[in-house]
């Protein structure tokens, strides 16, 4: 097989990592292989906080859910949508101030989300293994405070990086027919939606059958809606986030 392709394959997410420290040189290679990413207009949109240090990291711990993780790792990630610096290159070559709306945003979001993805494949090539942590973009506001964001910076992805003590089985995937389309796109009956996730549900049940929140909950569907992404934590988590958006200068005329 492909090497790259085998690579890919091959992803884990990894959740406990050795007590090694990631080589600079090799470091300075994922975050360089990183800025290579494609990116809208070649604007580069983004900017890569590199957190390393213990005080720093338990700062950011109640911010990402005091996920064990963020300690153990040895370095944490962060890459934050960024036309900060854009807008300054503007103002100083007395160009339009733009970018300070939410199509910016969703821009800056795509070019950050773009690099974090090619630094992440640059890792695992290298023998590193991570796991992207949802709770970057869940307490953005937070972060953007411990981590000095200025305006037209919001953190929305981010992952813990180091060696990994544990090799995962792979999480089971939706088969490839039912996310490939052709053409058009093609709803599903309800018998497709049936078997397009029976397997995923015996799996991930088995996974969930000894939380201690489970409850009467019987199906995966009711563990993703009820237990792990409520409408309630949702609602909070837009809020929180649009508010955010709002102050760090995103939301212009919206």
């Amino acid at each position: 097989m492909n090497p790259t392709i085998e690579l890919l394959k091959n992803h884990r997410s990894i959740r406990k990592f050795k007590r090694k420290d990631i080589e600079k040189e090799k470091l300075d290679l994922i975050l360089e292989t990183a800025t290579k990413a494609s990116t809208s207009g070649n604007m580069q949109a983004y900017s890569i906080i590199v957190t390393k240090d213990q005080k720093m990291k338990q700062s950011m711990f109640e911010a990402h859910f005091e996920q064990p993780m963020l300690h153990e790792a040895p370095v944490f990630l962060t890459f934050c949508a960024d036309f900060n610096r854009m807008r300054k290159w503007l103002s100083q070559n007395k160009a339009s101030m733009n970018f300070d709306n939410f199509m910016s945003f969703m821009i800056a979001t795509l070019d950050a989300v773009l690099a974090s993805q090619v630094a992440a494949i640059a890792a695992e090539s290298l023998g590193l293994g991570l796991c992207y942590m949802g709770t970057t973009l869940a307490s953005a506001h937070q972060l953007g405070e411990i981590l000095e964001c200025p305006k037209n910076v919001i953190p929305v992805a981010g992952y813990v990086l180091g060696y990994p003590d544990e090799s995962p089985d792979a999480r089971l995937r939706l088969p490839i027919e039912a996310i490939i389309h052709q053409e058009k796109y093609r709803d599903y009956n309800e018998t497709e939606i049936c078997e397009i996730h029976s397997q995923k549900n015996e799996e991930g049940m088995a996974r969930f059958n000894h939380h201690p929140d489970l409850g009467d909950i019987d199906n995966l569907a009711r563990v993703y809606s009820e237990l792990k992404y409520t409408r309630e934590s949702h609602l909070k988590y837009s809020n929180d986030l649009l508010g955010y958006l709002s102050r760090q200068n995103f939301m212009e005329n919206a």
